[in-house]
């Protein structure tokens, strides 16, 4: 599955609202190509919170870079599963992740694991979902439902517990997105070289 495939199947379920980073929405420059989805059945801006699942399409400098992102064409999908199936996906519950004895290859490319920064609010994550993972990403991505506190989940996220990484809330378009450590995030842009939404870049 290419990233633009993922995209079409995800806004193509009922309620979500599709949100790409760019320039034109006024979204952070360390944050463009990357894409957020969001339960917002009324397509009311304002009121979306945290995406249920996301594409990141290049490495966050200082904070997310386990996966080796900044690689030509690789690309990483993100889901909210709850932590039900997450202990279902992964053999262990999202509270354990941190203490488990066994080093996972997060750089491996279609293959279903822990997300590397939010295992532990019950994320998972597959980067270039291909044969071996496709039917998986389809089947961790349900219609989303309202959460208890109206917010955005695939599985109750809420509940279960939202990421940590630092964000930024966007009042006017009401968009929330990842935002690493600005002087990082400034070095980054300065050498950040063009690339397409499905991650590649030139060679």
């Amino acid at each position: 599955m290419t990233a633009d495939e993922i995209i079409a199947f995800v806004s193509s379920l009922p309620g979500v609202a599709t949100v790409t980073a760019s320039e034109a929405n006024g979204a952070p420059e360390a944050a463009w190509g990357d894409s957020f989805f969001f339960y917002d059945p009324d397509d009311d801006a304002a009121s979306r919170r945290m995406p249920f699942a996301t594409i990141v399409t290049q490495d966050y400098d200082g904070w997310d870079t386990a996966s080796d992102l900044n690689r030509p064409g690789v690309f990483r999908l993100n889901i909210a599963v709850g932590r039900a199936a997450f202990e279902k996906l992964t053999g262990y519950p999202p509270g354990e992740h941190e203490t488990r004895p066994v080093r996972l290859d997060y750089t491996a490319l279609d293959r279903l694991i822990p997300h590397p920064a939010y295992a532990a609010q019950a994320w998972v994550s597959i980067l270039n979902p291909g044969e071996a993972t496709a039917g998986q990403a389809r089947a961790c991505s349900p219609a989303p439902t309202p959460g208890p506190s109206g917010g955005t989940t695939a599985a109750e996220v809420v509940s279960a517990g939202c990421p940590g990484r630092p964000g930024r809330w966007r009042a006017g378009g009401g968009t929330w997105y990842p935002s690493p450590d600005p002087a990082l995030a400034a070095e980054r842009a300065s050498r950040r070289r063009p690339r397409s939404l499905a991650g590649s870049r030139p060679a």
